[in-house]
């Protein structure tokens, strides 16, 4: 699962899935949430009821132990450095719920309190990952594409027990999101926002980052941006034009929700015309801004346990072209 089993084992939160649902209501989910809306337009519930119950701790131990352990045993010791480990999104188990019911009111009276002990077990996690040897860590997060999508931004307006605005809440995110990446400074950490990438090909969120750019590239504290933009959902590349000298870009141009392959030399343009976006905003030769820009898959090929319709060789076959779109985009690169 994508979104992992770190809140899981947090010490006060508690994991209601399907068959312990006791307490469980379900007028507690924003119904306008994207992936909220998307499970429950098929299921009775979402896939994952976990919710505090009392006053969020780290355990003392990393709930990634298990791929630690895989990955390790996979590579040779001085490429441990490159080891990259996912972690989920810190507002995952709060956006979705309504306004004060990520959280019960005896435990926490505000969402900047609740927000600060995440913040705590986020910082001991990466503590634990860098001791571990891993210098590179990536947050998945669909939650801040969601303030890309109108749909979403009219169900926060119309919803009355909202106490922020769609743009006050944002910007607490970003502050919160803040604090729980405090990390090593030779800890590399990027961000993937996810537009959705479920069984059938179904997305949860569309819209341009234009809304976001700035915020998001200015005052986030992350060193790379992972962005979709494998269809038209996402928007143009103008966007780009916010993201600092000092911050990197991947872009998603390939998708891993069909086996089509992508034409190679049309790829490569819409890198050039991303990088040129970047440059423009910098003062840059669109030479420098390359060197801030990757590319890849927009997502991974199988999100959900249900997958997507891409066999072995398809995947394969997506991941030479992203190899051959590199390799002509920068020749010079290993």
């Amino acid at each position: 699962m994508f979104w992992g089993t770190f809140f899981e084992e947090l010490h006060g939160m508690e994991d209601r899935q399907l068959g312990v649902l006791k307490g469980y209501d379900a007028s507690m989910f924003r119904d306008y949430a994207p992936d909220v809306k998307s499970f429950l337009e098929a299921k009775e519930i979402p896939n994952a009821v976990t919710v505090c119950v009392d006053k969020i701790r780290h355990p003392g131990h990393t709930s990634n132990a298990r791929e630690l352990e895989v990955m390790k045993a996979n590579v040779p010791e001085d490429e441990w450095k490159n080891i990259k480990i996912t972690v989920i999104s810190p507002s995952w188990y709060h956006f979705r719920y309504r306004a004060g019911r990520a959280f019960p009111k005896e435990v926490y009276a505000t969402d900047e309190e609740y927000f600060e002990d995440v913040a705590k077990a986020y910082q001991v996690e990466l503590k634990l990952l860098h001791e571990a040897g891993i210098r590179n860590v990536q947050i998945d997060d669909p939650n801040l594409a969601y303030f890309c999508s109108e749909a979403m931004l009219s169900g926060w307006k119309a919803d009355s027990g909202n106490t922020k605005t769609a743009d006050e809440m944002f910007d607490a995110y970003v502050k919160f999101y803040n604090a729980c990446f405090e990390r090593p400074a030779d800890m590399h950490l990027g961000i993937h926002l996810c537009r959705g990438n479920y069984m059938g090909s179904r997305h949860f969120s569309e819209g341009a980052y234009d809304n976001i750019a700035s915020k998001l590239f200015k005052d986030l504290n992350v060193d790379t941006y992972y962005l979709e933009y494998d269809t038209a959902r996402a928007g143009g590349f103008e966007p780009l034009k916010h993201l600092p000298k000092n911050k990197n870009v991947i872009l998603g141009v390939v998708t891993s929700k069909f086996p089509e392959l992508e034409d190679k030399e049309k790829m490569v343009e819409r890198v050039y015309q991303a990088a040129d976006f970047i440059a423009e905003g910098n003062g840059q030769s669109r030479e420098e801004a390359l060197q801030r820009v990757g590319v890849s898959p927009q997502c991974g090929f199988a999100s959900h346990a249900e997958g997507n319709s891409l066999g072995y060789e398809d995947m394969r076959k997506k991941l030479q072209l992203v190899r051959g779109i590199a390799d002509q985009v920068w020749p010079s690169q290993p």
